[in-house]
């Protein structure tokens, strides 16, 4: 069950630390014994109330759970992008990433 729905801005408030967590995660990805780290290091993702979902450990992709248009939807963001400016539908996954404009109605 989601606990906390972002906002972009929000999203891009703790950027830094989920910046910060995610280099380490891909970093420790391909060291040998690092699983537990990197477990770790996911659950304090899960704690700020966001996910890793790189699951090969190449482009540390995040989403944040979100409310675009009174329906549940993912901010979603790569290691190699400046800020959170991309959301996909739960279903849709990282193929259907959309850009967040203006005229999207978050709650």
């Amino acid at each position: 069950m989601v606990e906390k729905f972002f906002t972009p801005k929000e999203a891009n408030q703790i950027l830094t630390n989920v910046k910060k967590i995610v280099e380490e995660i891909l970093s420790k990805a391909h060291e040998a014994g690092g699983e537990g780290r990197i477990k770790a290091l996911m659950a304090q993702l899960e704690d700020m109330g966001c996910y890793y979902k790189d699951w090969n450990f190449e482009i540390g992709l995040v989403d944040f759970p979100a409310i675009i248009h009174g329906q549940q939807a993912l901010l979603c963001w790569r290691s190699d992008e400046p800020e959170v400016a991309w959301f996909h539908g739960y279903e849709d996954g990282y193929a259907g990433r959309r850009p967040v404009t203006r005229e999207l109605i978050f709650s």
